[in-house]
């Protein structure tokens, strides 16, 4: 995106005038952007017509009094470049095209496509193929179906590859608010991080909301990303499907435990992405970073006036990670004096129905419970039906006393009914004006308040650290069409000069093997060297624990009969001789490959024989600081036997910290690094060591 593209693009969010260019489709646009309450000049555009939409019509874009700052693009696509240029040269802001049969449809489809994207200059392009944008701050609406929504003065600002989705979310009836909502099509010259980019620095926008399909530039969208979490703008993704991007043949354990989708986990884990699997929890999640805002940490108290309710959010926030401390004995004191007598002081805390709907009462409770250092405090409460013609007002009491005292606390806060549909839209206006997010589901509410608490530890890491700039990915070169494969000899040195530890060892041939295994000292291991047998276990080629010069003349025997068997051809006259390793407190996979879209993916695994099958493993996006490699290695099961399971003697985490990183700095500096595997890396009560290793680089 250019500045003059950026500029235009800012036109579109806050236009003084709208085009709107074709037939039908145009014209109830036009005409639903003036009943929304648009204020500013609306021109039609079609030879044909007089008026479109109850607006005045001009037969061509030439026509036009100037440049509109926005433009809504219903032609033929016959029609779409004449147009796209006419709008260019009239030094129009931006231009949403939904007019289709571009790039989707084929070789033609994307030769037109190509031809548009030249007519469309330095104008703020979206699309082809996308249904719109829907502006709910200037009631802006370039949009040909009718849509929910309400006028707002700060929402969630929404990017979708979805059109149709963006239509559903503004019928939503959990009172998530939009500022935008942007169909981006097929990204022709805007991508969704350059709304992205232009949403950060617009006070309407609360949060930013993204369907994702696919990534077309991951290196933009990290760094887009980044400077969001800098500036305090959440980002919640609905990242569906498997993309293509990336997948290629591999030969090692890494590829088969990081596919494109563990890297869109890493991706977003990086830069402070919170994934969501569902519309609903996707305005959950957006309505609690929006209204309420990320908790400190994960200390949370919880309120209801049922023990059906606590036990819920007890087993919920116990399964999220959340901490119910439970109060000290001064404040417990303090709470029993203000609690029924019925009521068990605890967190969860069920106040009991005596003080339900007495709002002094209960806002006596919440306060005093607050005395404890608390980050998040949630209500449980499930409101009935206006039509039952029972009084809201009780329940509404609760409410207000809730909103009062978490305010004065000056935490984040939440009330969240057990069944969605159990909150109404008044109570959830109270909630909102007052700060306090009306979350709709129990369980959706604890996983909502989750990835808030996430988000917030991300950032408050990021900030502590080096800070957004450091998450820049690495950029990559495309994998080579020609690589090759180094034999196990040739890997090793190359790592070791990178600093990492490898065994003591000896290449040589079947005649000198013995007398090099004596000098390099027994016990030893002797595995065949070939590059065309990166798996040698299954071939048989692998002899450990060999104590004596006889014990080495018959492994050497013996691999060369199994070699031949398993893959006749393959040279057996070369074997590399080293120390048999110390048996080791844990066993890591550590592997790296590098993708044409994400760059240099590290991946951090339990090794050993089970590797696939057990699959615990980590996905980290290179440059990767020591920290994060810290906290991505204590992610898995492996770590609690580094850690000395169950008394055993602990490995040395320092050492094989320095490992992982001496695997990663070796990555980020070689450029014809195609895919590393080393597996297994031994953890020891000393030293870490790498004993086999798989290194495939590129030729070309």
């Amino acid at each position: 995106m250019t500045p003059k593209q950026r500029r235009n693009l800012e036109r579109l969010f806050k236009p003084r005038h709208i085009a709107f260019i074709g037939g039908a489709s145009a014209a109830h646009g036009a005409a639903q952007c003036r009943r929304s309450g648009f204020t500013g000049t609306i021109w039609g555009v079609n030879p044909k017509r007089d008026e479109l939409g109850g607006e005045p019509c001009f037969p061509t874009v030439a026509d036009l009094p100037e440049g509109p700052d926005a433009t809504f693009l219903a032609v033929p696509r016959d029609h779409a470049v004449e147009t796209v240029a006419a709008l260019s040269g009239k030094d129009a802001g931006a231009v949403v095209s939904y007019t289709a049969g571009f790039g989707e449809t084929g070789d033609e489809g994307a030769e037109v496509e190509a031809r548009l994207i030249e007519a469309a200059g330095e104008t703020a392009f979206i699309g082809p193929n996308c249904l719109g944008v829907l502006n709910y701050i200037a009631s802006a609406h370039l949009w040909p179906f009718d849509h929910g929504g309400r006028p707002v003065e700060r929402g969630i600002g929404f990017v979708s590859q979805s059109g149709m989705l963006c239509t559903n979310l503004t019928m939503n009836r959990r009172h998530a608010d939009f500022s935008y909502l942007v169909s981006i099509g097929n990204q022709s010259v805007l991508q969704i991080e350059d709304i992205i980019d232009v949403m950060i620095d617009d006070d309407a926008v609360t949060a930013i909301g993204l369907y994702i399909e696919a990534l077309k530039d991951v290196p933009r969208f990290a760094e887009v990303a980044a400077r969001a979490l800098a500036a305090g703008k959440p980002i919640v993704a609905l990242k569906v499907g498997r993309s293509e991007i990336g997948q290629r043949m591999t030969i090692s354990h890494t590829g088969s435990l990081s596919g494109s989708d563990e890297l869109y986990d890493a991706l977003f884990d990086r830069v402070g992405v919170i994934r969501v699997e569902s519309p609903t929890a996707l305005l959950e999640t957006l309505k609690m970073l929006s209204i309420a805002g990320a908790p400190k940490g994960r200390r949370m108290m919880a309120f209801t006036c049922s023990g059906g309710d606590s036990g819920m959010l007890a087993d919920l926030g116990d399964r999220f990670g959340m901490t119910y401390n439970q109060p000290g004995s001064d404040t417990a004191a303090k709470l029993r004096a203000v609690l029924p007598p019925i009521a068990t002081v605890a967190n969860p805390l069920d106040y009991t129905t005596p003080l339900w709907g007495h709002e002094e009462e209960v806002g006596r409770v919440v306060e005093t419970a607050l005395l404890e250092p608390c980050d998040v405090a949630v209500m449980a409460q499930d409101h009935p039906r206006p039509e039952l013609g029972g009084t809201n007002e009780d329940y509404r009491a609760d409410t207000r006393a809730f909103i009062a005292a978490t305010g004065r606390a000056g935490i984040p806060a939440a009330v969240c009914s057990g069944l969605a549909e159990n909150i109404d839209e008044e109570t959830r206006d109270l909630l909102m004006a007052g700060g306090v997010a009306p979350l709709q589901g129990i369980d959706e509410a604890v996983a909502a308040i989750d990835a808030a608490c996430r988000w917030g530890a991300r950032r408050t890491q990021v900030a502590a650290g080096d800070g957004a700039e450091a998450l820049a990915l690495t950029t990559s070169r495309c994998v080579a069409a020609e690589t090759k494969v180094l034999d196990e000899w040739q890997g090793k040195q190359r790592l070791a000069q990178a600093g990492l530890h490898i065994p003591t060892a000896r290449r040589t041939d079947a005649a000198g093997a013995s007398a090099d295994a004596g000098e390099i000292g027994f016990p030893v291991v002797v595995k065949l060297v070939s590059a065309d047998l990166p798996h040698k276990t299954e071939a048989g080629a692998v002899k450990i624990g060999l104590a004596d010069a006889r014990a080495v003349e018959q492994a050497v025997e013996d691999i060369t009969a199994s070699v031949a068997a398993y893959a006749p051809g393959i040279p057996s006259d070369s074997f590399l001789v080293e120390t048999m390793a110390a048996k080791p407190v844990a066993e890591l996979l550590v592997g790296v490959r590098r993708d044409p879209a994400f760059g240099l993916a590290l991946t951090i695994a339990g090794g050993g024989t089970l590797v696939e099958l057990l699959r615990d493993a980590t996905t980290l996006l290179l440059p990767a600081s020591r920290d994060d490699i810290a906290r991505a290695l204590s992610g898995l099961k492996v770590a609690q036997l580094i850690a000395g399971y169950r008394g055993a003697q602990a490995g040395n985490l320092e050492a094989c910290l320095d490992a992982i990183e001496a695997i990663a700095g070796f990555a980020t500096g070689a450029d014809d690094l195609v895919e590393l595997d080393i597996n297994p890396l031994l953890v020891g009560t000393e030293s870490t060591v790498a004993v086999d290793v798989l290194l495939r680089i590129a030729t070309d």
